[in-house]
């Protein structure tokens, strides 16, 4: 499966605009996975995943580009259509809505059972433990900080949600935790129209949460449920920050009961024993932890995602977000 275009994780989450107008814009995006997964994208995806990709976004309508020096890609959200452009070989392939939103559950279902076989070399208690109830806490800070970013003049919010078992305390049973570090500036009424595209091809190719790529998001909601939980918290109680996200680092983290981190120290070639969340989530996060580690970790980094707009301006001529002329399509 080819993958995706980055969706600009944050951006979608806290949109919520109306009136459509014009906007190009230029941003940074970078998405790390720890462990075994992250070491290979670094090794195989080259100075872009190392370092992240550097795109232009145009806005006109119900067209979005988003354009790299060897790729474009263009959405239409009325024909319900991606185009996948080649800029090297002047060729394009097109994809409908409702193909990619069967490449998504295919890619979700062989993570899911890949999920399930990893929990079922473990014990009986980590294959229960994504069955418990779990509550969600949601926590905002407005550290007083201030940078000056590309010219915007910002300050710091951390969002940091936490989802544990319910009844117990994020020690005892284990969890995730995402938090949300941005750097806002006074509202920006350009990048908010990139914000509503956004929300609306989210709304229709993902039912409203926003990912990655198709296959790394499923994988990533197959193997850490409770993220979906996490990011729909954080989706509902966006309106609590106010500004334009000029900055935004989203970092996964599972996190391992103390009684199971305990138990790994004893015997790391023993499989996970923990009960709860902390059972579910034990395995996969001693996996990303890297082998030069010599004691187990409570808290280990899963995936982490930046995004950074970099200048920011309107006037869009039609045919920029047009399929170039003498292009042919691929089938």
């Amino acid at each position: 499966m080819r993958s995706r275009t980055l969706i600009t994780v944050a951006l979608v989450l806290f949109a919520s605009y109306g009136v459509l107008a014009d906007v190009r814009t230029e941003q940074k995006t970078q998405v790390q996975f720890g462990g075994m997964l992250g070491r290979v994208m670094n090794l195989f995806g080259g100075k872009a995943a190392r370092e992240g990709i550097t795109s232009t976004v145009l806005v006109k309508g119900d067209r979005k580009v988003t354009a790299t020096d060897n790729t474009s890609q263009i959405i239409d959200l009325s024909e319900e259509k991606v185009y996948d452009l080649d800029l090297r070989r002047r060729a394009y392939k097109v994809t409908t809505f409702a193909e990619m939103r069967r490449q998504i559950e295919e890619a979700q279902r062989r993570a899911e059972d890949d999920a399930r076989r990893q929990q079922e070399r473990g014990s009986p208690e980590a294959a229960e433990g994504d069955q418990r109830e779990v509550e969600v806490d949601f926590d905002v800070k407005n550290t007083g900080e201030t940078r000056t970013i590309n010219g915007f003049d910002t300050k710091q919010a951390l969002v940091i949600i936490t989802v544990r078992e319910k009844g117990k305390t994020l020690d005892e049973s284990g969890g995730l935790v995402l938090t949300s570090d941005m750097w806002l500036a006074p509202q920006q009424a350009a990048l908010k129209e990139v914000e509503e595209f956004d929300r609306r091809y989210a709304d229709k190719l993902y039912g409203g949460l926003a990912g990655v790529s198709a296959d790394q998001m499923a994988m990533a909601v197959a193997m850490y449920p409770m993220l979906r939980q996490a990011m729909e918290r954080l989706s509902a109680e966006g309106d609590k920050i106010e500004g334009t996200a000029i900055l935004t680092t989203l970092t996964f983290d599972a996190v391992r009961s103390a009684e199971q981190v305990k138990s790994e120290a004893k015997d790391e070639a023993q499989p996970t024993t923990g009960r709860g969340i902390g059972g579910v989530l034990g395995g996969l996060a001693r996996r990303a932890r890297k082998p030069a580690d010599e004691e187990p970790k409570q808290r280990t980094t899963f995936m982490s995602s930046t995004v950074e707009v970099l200048n920011v301006s309107t006037d869009v001529p039609a045919d920029a977000v047009a399929v170039p002329p003498g292009f042919k399509e691929s089938k």
